[in-house]
């Protein structure tokens, strides 16, 4: 009895260079685009990466040139010919620009701590639903999204605490945000059950088991709501504007606005008898309010996708 079963036909063999044109071809079920396509986007990213630099270099370079560049260039330097540290080291000489940098640092992390505290524990207790009022706070939360008090309620509101020319009014009305809460929450609640009853059968209480447990799973979310929290009261200068009367008590950014939007003279606050060009002044003020967050961002920026994509799918 003969065999009827059909014989698999054979593939013809591929030279090798054909073989890995072809596999190349594709990557990912998504066809690789041609030399021309590619070099194209890599021109249209270069631009775009020019764009943006372009005014950070010019910022740099204009407070590390002298006068005479900075006339010569209309303004901004792009590259100078000579730089010197000499604005760094005139803001720096413990004037008005070396006070406001350290009252910013404080409020940042002082605020920033705070910040991050006050959310776990309100996320936190929000995602219990046995919790007493879990309901009603939680609307609570999501209503100050939609609406707020204003400026006038909010200035009243301080000025009655006795907070106005304080520190903390510069820390306390940005204390928590109702975003920050959501997201963290939907972490919460995304943690097993089964992890959380397995703490209080040990003998865990809800104090323990938001530090031991809850947080440390939450390091992405953490670093996510610090960095918005940190760049949040590093940029604020609209409550000094408000609240701080001293000059003392004035944060980089009310001077940054104050010497640079304003256009405000900086010789008269600088100790020293040589003062370098006031552009150079500006833009040195202007760097080193950028520096900071220039610096934290790197570390942050693995757990930054991550921290804000938790939650936006389920909670």
């Amino acid at each position: 009895m003969t065999d009827t079963k059909p014989r698999p036909k054979r593939s013809s063999p591929l030279l090798p260079g054909v073989a890995r044109q072809r596999r190349r071809r594709t990557v990912n079920g998504a066809p690789v685009p041609n030399v021309a396509v590619r070099g194209i986007k890599g021109v249209v990213l270069f631009l775009c990466c020019a764009v943006v630099l372009l005014p950070f270099v010019a910022v740099v370079s204009t407070s590390l040139a002298d006068q005479e560049q900075i006339t010569a260039a209309g303004g901004y330097v792009l590259w100078p010919t000579d730089p010197s540290f000499d604005a760094y080291a005139a803001i720096f000489r413990g004037g008005v620009v070396t006070r406001a940098t350290l009252v910013s640092i404080g409020i940042t992390l002082v605020g920033s701590a705070l910040s991050v505290a006050v959310v776990a524990l309100l996320a936190y207790s929000l995602s219990r639903p046995g919790t007493w009022g879990h309901r009603p706070i939680l609307i609570m939360v999501l209503l100050t999204m939609l609406f707020n008090a204003g400026m006038i309620p909010n200035y009243l509101l301080i000025k009655e605490l006795g907070l106005i020319d304080s520190y903390w009014a510069l820390i306390l009305p940005g204390l928590t945000s109702a975003f920050q809460v959501i997201i963290m929450r939907a972490f919460f609640m995304e943690v097993p059950k089964e992890i959380v009853d397995a703490a209080r059968i040990d003998g865990a209480s809800e104090l323990q088991i938001l530090t031991r447990i809850m947080l440390p799973l939450s390091k992405a979310v953490i670093a996510v709501i610090g960095l918005f929290n940190a760049v949040a009261y590093w940029s604020a200068f609209f409550n000094a504007v408000l609240y701080i009367n001293s000059t003392e008590k004035w944060p980089l950014q009310l001077v940054l606005r104050t010497y640079v939007v304003d256009n405000t003279q900086i010789g008269t606050d600088l100790p020293g008898e040589v003062v370098p060009p006031q552009q150079s002044l500006q833009m040195a003020i202007l760097v080193v309010s950028l520096i900071p967050i220039c610096m934290v961002y790197p570390f942050l920026q693995r757990h930054f996708a991550k921290g804000v994509v938790i939650g936006a799918v389920k909670g």
